[in-house]
């Protein structure tokens, strides 16, 4: 007994539908949170956290409607490509963010980062001082 095309048609259009919807919806709260949040934090969280989920379903929608083998692998770098791009930029501008003061101190629940930031400090002012008797003009 083999299923009729039409129901394996309907199945996959179906599942693909469910796919596009979620992951639209995952990117529209993606970008209402970088409208709506308060600060650089908690916006950089809600640009990567349902921005990659809802692009991975996005992707599985169009692989699952093209119905080819050959689109899978393209599909696959793409959101491999994000996967890895997305964590280390968010992770770039949050540094920067902090380093610049762009950030409600109030809004941390525990700041792993004040420590390093005033060390790296100390340690700049003291090679700034160490080289400042042994500079020619």
């Amino acid at each position: 007994m083999n299923p009729e095309p039409n129901l394996v048609d309907a199945v996959i259009d179906a599942v693909s539908a469910v796919f596009m919807v979620v992951g639209a919806l995952m990117s529209l709260a993606a970008a209402i949170g970088l409208l709506r949040f308060p600060d650089l934090m908690s916006r950089m969280h809600a640009a990567t956290k349902p921005q990659v989920l809802g692009l991975f379903l996005l992707l599985a929608s169009v692989g699952l409607q093209l119905r080819t083998w050959w689109v899978w692998p393209v599909l696959l770098v793409a959101w491999i490509f994000q996967l890895l791009t997305v964590p280390v930029s968010a992770h770039m501008v949050g540094r920067a963010g902090y380093r610049t003061k762009h950030l409600h101190k109030e809004l941390l629940s525990k700041d792993e980062l004040e420590a390093v930031v005033q060390k790296a400090a100390k340690a700049a002012r003291e090679s700034e001082a160490d080289d400042g008797g042994n500079r020619t003009a």
